[in-house]
């Protein structure tokens, strides 16, 4: 590969993490987009995304550890069965083709950034904002609803397995249950270094070092590590709603670009990253405008 060509994917690397970092999602779709352009097999690619998904998490778990972002409990009970089933992941993707697989995820991703959306229409309950969190114990990480967490853990280990998808199972289905996107992204991204772990450990030892090139991985890796800090420190200080709003929009505008590069749509597409976009912001805008709903439900405010 060539040094433009490992300087690209360096920057690659750097805004993967980064992404992934602040959002607790994105490094492995990211990257393996821009891999698979470069001609690597898509063993040696799905090798090289979760080898770099290693070092980049170590990085960004320590990071998230400095910004007490995370809760070591919460790790294991993620870890553990994420890493068993990246092992089920792996076994799969040696007998049947992962592609075969991607039009159901990116569906069942497609629903979940809805009711990402949904559920970030306004300042998540009991914590309005961060800067709330803050006046109440920032280094504790609030009670929700785990029921479930060691399942979404275990179908996170598959995907990531499958098609080095993490995050867009776990963390989506932590804020679900109520946690605080900044734990939410914390713990997951710790969690993912036992995962990917496994799962490249897995892949190589089902498929040898077939597209496999040193080169590539360490690049990647060092835009990785240099973005980690970066994105430990924005999902500490940012609000929790923009980062809520933030992982929908994300997951939305993946999700249905692969559709519809799976339904070879032509114009048409345009038609709907525009109704994505309208979703989005009616989100975004959804606190105003209920605001605006209510002055006209009740016009004597007006004169208070």
């Amino acid at each position: 590969m060539s040094t433009e060509e490992l300087i690209v994917v360096a920057l690659a690397g750097f805004a993967a993490s980064l992404v992934d970092g602040a959002l607790g999602m994105g490094f492995g779709p990211t990257s393996s987009s821009i891999l698979l352009n470069t001609g690597l097999s898509p063993a040696g690619v799905s090798a090289t995304v979760n080898l770099a998904k290693v070092a980049t998490g170590i990085a960004a778990a320590i990071s998230h550890w400095r910004f007490r972002n995370i809760d070591h409990r919460l790790v294991l009970q993620l870890a553990i069965p994420g890493s068993l089933g990246a092992v089920l992941g792996v076994t799969v993707l040696s007998n049947v083709d992962g592609d075969d697989l991607k039009p159901a995820l990116a569906v069942m991703l497609l629903l979940i950034g809805l009711r990402i959306l949904w559920r970030f229409r306004r300042p998540p309950v009991g914590s309005p904002t961060e800067a709330d969190d803050l006046e109440h114990d920032p280094d504790r990480m609030p009670e929700f609803n785990s029921r479930g967490v060691e399942v979404a853990a275990a179908t996170g280990g598959v995907t990531n397995g499958l098609i080095g998808a993490w995050g867009p199972i776990v963390t989506p289905f932590l804020l679900h249950r109520g946690l605080t996107p900044r734990f939410a992204i914390g713990s997951a991204n710790t969690a993912e270094v036992a995962v990917a772990v496994v799962s490249a450990g897995s892949i190589i030892a089902a498929f040898g070092g077939d597209g496999f090139e040193i080169s590539v991985v360490v690049a990647m890796l060092v835009g990785g590590v240099l973005a980690a800090p970066l994105a430990a420190f924005v999902v500490r200080k940012m609000p929790a709603r923009p980062i809520g709003l933030s992982v929908g929009a994300l997951l939305l505008v993946t999700n249905t670009r692969d559709l519809v590069g799976f339904a070879d749509l032509g114009i048409e597409r345009w038609f709907v990253y525009a109704a994505i976009a309208v979703l989005v912001a009616l989100a975004a805008y959804a606190p105003w405008l209920e605001a605006r709903r209510r002055a006209h439900a009740d016009p004597g405010n007006d004169d208070s």
